[in-house]
């Protein structure tokens, strides 16, 4: 299982990554609302930690903008006011469950492991787009009778551009998620798998191109 924590707190951060990396579980942090929102939207999790109060947008936005894109990666959202409305707040913004600071671990644990239940009843086994589909069990990218493989980082790429059809992916965030942040990778790492990607869509046939926004990063489109 795969846990973002979004929390400005930085000891309260470490404590439960270390409480969930105990239980096998992969984490990610961030400390700033901002930040948090980047990674839930790129990335692949099955349950985010949202604090409320965090520095750039607060827990209430985050979770208002990513259910406003369609992602609907269950949140648990945190706070430290014991106030019925914060909790119908967000609750009403698109939260999942919420629990009041401070908690007990393995309630917290016992609600992650709740929600990531009710999350694999739908789980997605492709993902797609105009005439290409992705299967996620065999990562083979199909367009009409054809299909290839992909290797993993191509996979993962365009995995992560299928599940953000109308937003523009930033080679920072390729990086970051495909390569790490501890990597040595650098944007022509990014722009060759790119090339590669870009010559299996045209051995599909397909209309779907992945289109270059200069100094911003890349989205696909269809070509007519």
């Amino acid at each position: 299982m795969k846990i973002l924590i979004v929390e400005d707190e930085v000891r309260l951060a470490e404590a439960l990554s270390q409480i969930m990396r105990e239980q096998k579980y992969q984490t990610d942090i961030a400390h700033n609302g901002n930040d948090g929102l980047d990674y839930a939207l790129y990335g692949d999790y099955d349950v985010i930690v949202l604090d409320v109060m965090l520095p750039g947008k607060d827990g209430f936005e985050v979770v208002k903008s990513l259910r406003a894109a369609k992602k609907q990666t269950p949140v648990i959202m945190l706070t430290a006011r014991d106030d019925i409305s914060d909790k119908i707040k967000g609750l009403d913004k698109g939260a999942d469950d919420y629990m009041t600071k401070p908690f007990v671990p393995e309630e917290l644990l016992a609600r992650i492991r709740a929600l990531s239940r009710r999350q694999g009843e739908v789980m997605v086994e492709e993902l797609s787009f105009d005439d290409l589909t992705l299967s996620l069990s065999t990562n083979d990218l199909c367009c009409g009778a054809k299909s290839i493989h992909l290797a993993f980082k191509e996979f993962e790429i365009m995995k992560i551009l299928l599940s953000n059809q109308k937003t523009i992916v930033s080679k920072e965030m390729l990086i970051s998620k495909v390569w790490g942040d501890d990597s040595d990778a650098e944007d022509n790492n990014v722009e060759a798998y790119i090339s590669f990607l870009r010559k299996k869509l045209h051995f599909l046939g397909s209309r779907v191109a992945v289109t270059t926004i200069r100094k911003v990063g890349y989205r696909l489109e269809v070509q007519e």
